[in-house]
């Protein structure tokens, strides 16, 4: 028997297979095709303090290896994610789930993962900082080391789960950004979110997103992905969640021998809606085929 299973900061994971956040929603929806308890975990639609209605449309452009998304974290709030959502979640979920948190200022971050941080259902905190910083002209946080590191800390200073810092690949050095996390106390790193990328309608001329530009996700940027979590995985001592362009199971092997201790999966499941529940049933032919035993051994054995 292969063993598949994965520790992240003490959280046990029967395999590394996570959804990502905006990919899955509050877990329900999915339940309805399958039995998502063979999940290692997943990452509950992106939460915000107040509700947020989200982007203009169109907030969907098609690519040829993927797609580009400005959805503008559309969700209900926290306080209605915690008395609506979470009971529906418990209904069909019986692990901990990962809560990611998006924000706009040091205070919301702070205030949200502190609420989110007290729901037993939440196993660990998947904080976005690829948010603008209303507070500084717009910029992401996820873009410099410092704010980055000032985000870090101020979560770190209200909660007592797990706290992994999304990062965002739209830098020049995200080695640096990471080292900045984990300095100011991150107990892991989830990388990458999307690339920067755009379509432009022939016909009208015109940008096909209403705000221009969105998040370019699917297969095309896995070799992107797999880069930066080899270099991070270099520099940093905290567990790497990795994600970008995983859609089969060769794909998870790779990208934790990048470095990774568990993977998200998130575009693929916009193209099939079972393709999680696939790569966990292929994992332990894959691994046979590659005379792997266990999945944690080969975490950063391409180094």
């Amino acid at each position: 028997m292969v063993d598949t299973s994965v520790s992240l900061s003490g959280l046990v994971l029967d395999n590394p297979i996570i959804p990502a956040s905006g990919t899955f929603g509050y877990g329900y929806e999915y339940a309805e095709l399958y039995d998502i308890n063979c999940l290692g975990s997943f990452s509950f639609k992106g939460t915000t303090r107040e509700a947020r209605f989200g982007n203009p449309t169109p907030r969907i452009a098609e690519c040829p290896a993927g797609m580009i998304n400005s959805v503008g974290l559309q969700n209900p709030g926290v306080e209605k994610v915690i008395s609506e959502e979470l009971p529906k979640l418990k209904e069909c979920f019986s692990k901990k789930v990962i809560a990611n948190v998006g924000g706009f200022s040091l205070d919301e971050y702070a205030e949200t993962c502190q609420i989110l941080d007290s729901q037993e259902q939440v196993g660990l905190l998947e904080v976005n900082i690829s948010c603008p910083n209303v507070h500084n002209g717009g910029m992401s946080f996820g873009t410099d080391p410092k704010m980055a590191a000032e985000v870090t800390k101020r979560v770190k200073a209200v909660t007592t789960k797990p706290v992994y810092i999304k990062l965002s690949p739209n830098v020049t050095d995200i080695v640096e950004i990471a080292k900045a996390c984990e300095d100011a106390g991150a107990d892991g790193i989830s990388m990458i979110n999307t690339l920067l990328g755009m379509r432009i309608d022939l016909k009208t001329k015109k940008p096909i997103i209403a705000n221009k530009m969105g998040g370019f996700s699917g297969s095309a940027i896995l070799p992107v992905a797999l880069r930066m979590v080899y270099q991070v995985y270099d520099a940093v001592k905290i567990p790497i969640i990795g994600m970008g362009g995983i859609s089969t199971a060769k794909d998870v092997i790779e990208m934790m021998l990048a470095g990774a201790t568990a993977v998200q999966i998130g575009a693929a499941n916009l193209v099939n809606p079972f393709v999680c529940k696939e790569i966990i049933e292929k994992l332990p032919e894959e691994m046979a085929k590659y005379n792997l035993n266990s999945l944690s051994e080969i975490i950063g054995g391409a180094h």
